[in-house]
């Protein structure tokens, strides 16, 4: 089962707010022994307190700390106590993982970075986590990576202010490097018996994701410029229509056979023949033409009869939802996990989106 994976693995999670307990997740999920470390003198993770409006502030958990804290036993410690202190030191001796988002001053001064630790277990893999490097000890809060990595100037409508994105994904995509990183380490010890410092930065997690806006600049000197939810190289992509019954769908056609099996549905095939949309260089020079083109025949369908048959297709299209309806789906309901804390039933999505078949 895969849910036991990592079964008998102790892992240490010595981080707050989105990334390192997210990394801690995905171990707990994997069947680890995840222990999560927060400070007592601050009543615990400050996510904690991240209520929104209508959450009642007599629970213990705001929604935003559940989401990354599941199947971990949580120790409150004061660790400028020297109890406490000498409390983490045994546990941390026991453990294979350590994940720390502590600054590395602190963690030096604490006597809880690599090399104090290293010392006294020799296997250990010990995952530092931070925002710019460590080198810089800016607060590195999501938004401010956003913005700092390209990633905010390039959202949004064009003419408008940048638009943050609606989660995390810096905090996200560092979690991933550093599970990987740490994954890794594990591989090394496997072979080797040796354990391993490994580290990533938010800041480099981002860069790292540019991807094709990144290569687009490099090779291109083209400046991604706000576009809403439009690809610059593709058409229609990212282009959203309304249904006769007001719902709204998003196309992403990725060839020409698509774009001319989009127009067949909708009843407009000699569309797909005109010289200004033939082929998808031609669309994207023409795309905003080509969006009112389309209108009026998105318009002739219901959307729950018109995606059926672009499905049929292969034409990739998409129901716009809430988040009501994102968990009507299937498969969303089989990815909640739900845990009891403190006599309160608690959900959230679990991150390992993965299986493995083991013979």
């Amino acid at each position: 089962m895969i849910n036991t994976f990592f079964q008998g693995l102790q892992v240490v999670e010595l981080a707050s707010i989105l990334a390192g307990p997210a990394v801690g997740l995905f171990f707990a999920e994997l069947g680890a022994d995840v222990i999560k470390i927060e400070n007592k003198k601050t009543s615990g993770d400050i996510t904690r307190q991240w209520r929104l409006p209508n959450e009642s502030r007599e629970k213990a958990h705001s929604a935003y700390y559940c989401s990354v804290n599941w199947g971990k036993q949580v120790l409150m410690l004061d660790l400028s106590d020297k109890k406490d202190h000498q409390q983490l030191l045994e546990v941390i001796q026991a453990a294979d993982v350590v994940i720390s988002n502590f600054k590395p001053a602190s963690a030096k001064k604490l006597h809880i970075d690599y090399e104090h630790l290293q010392k006294t277990n020799p296997k250990l893999i010990f995952a530092q986590l931070t925002g710019f490097g460590e080198d810089d000890a800016r607060p590195a809060f999501d938004v401010v990576l956003q913005a700092e990595t390209g990633f905010l100037y390039m959202n949004g409508e064009a003419e408008r202010e940048p638009v943050r994105m609606p989660v995390a994904l810096i905090d996200l995509l560092a979690a991933h490097q550093l599970k990987e990183a740490i994954l890794v380490a594990l591989l090394h010890r496997e072979r080797t018996g040796e354990g391993s410092y490994v580290s990533s930065s938010l800041l480099e997690s981002a860069l790292a994701s540019l991807a094709n806006q990144a290569t687009n600049w490099l090779m291109g000197q083209h400046i991604p410029q706000r576009m809403g939810t439009k690809h610059p190289n593709i058409a229609p992509y990212g282009d959203i229509f309304y249904s006769k019954d007001n719902k709204p769908v998003v196309i992403a056609v990725g060839t020409d056979r698509q774009f001319k099996d989009l127009c067949a549905v909708l009843g407009c095939a000699d569309v797909a023949t005109q010289a200004d949309y033939k082929i998808n260089a031609a669309r994207v020079t023409h795309r905003m033409a080509l969006v009112e083109v389309l209108k009026p025949y998105f318009n002739t369908f219901n959307r729950d009869d018109l995606l059926p048959l672009l499905h049929k297709k292969g034409v990739p299209v998409g129901s716009i939802r809430d988040m009501r309806e994102v968990f009507e789906l299937e498969k969303a309901q089989a990815m909640i996990l739900e845990e009891k804390m403190e006599e309160e039933t608690t959900k959230r999505v679990r991150t390992v989106a993965f299986q493995i078949k083991l013979d």
